[in-house]
């Protein structure tokens, strides 16, 4: 009986330190991590950009995380600034409010987006 208790307690110890949970794909089994996809006007102008590392999956994860992270208004003026760092520039070294907070929410998606999009 005490061989029996051991075990119990070896196994629940082992099945304890299997990482975290996997989530289930739609066809049954699972899939190894999550797959951030999503179109709207941040993926158009990542994918009209012309950049060599912007793949289709890619632009996609980075909208995916913008919805996420910032307002469809912010989406909107990203889109519009995407090939013009001159124009971004100048909202980051304004002293406007509305400039200093669209620039906040634009750096903590554009770190997020790089985090989470790095392997797309």
């Amino acid at each position: 009986m005490i061989r029996i208790t051991i075990a119990i307690a070896a196994l629940a110890g082992l099945a304890a330190c299997g990482g975290a949970p996997r989530e289930s794909s739609p066809r049954g089994g699972y899939a190894p991590s999550p797959f951030l996809f999503a179109k709207g006007p941040i993926q158009q102008a990542c994918q009209a950009g012309g950049r060599k590392a912007a793949s289709r999956a890619r632009c996609g994860c980075v909208q995916a995380v913008a919805n996420r992270e910032l307002s469809a208004g912010d989406q909107r003026r990203g889109a519009s600034l995407w090939g013009d760092p001159a124009r971004l520039q100048e909202i980051r070294q304004s002293d406007a409010a509305g400039n200093e907070r669209f620039w906040q929410a634009w750096k903590g998606f554009a770190g997020e987006a790089a985090r989470l999009c790095q392997d797309t």
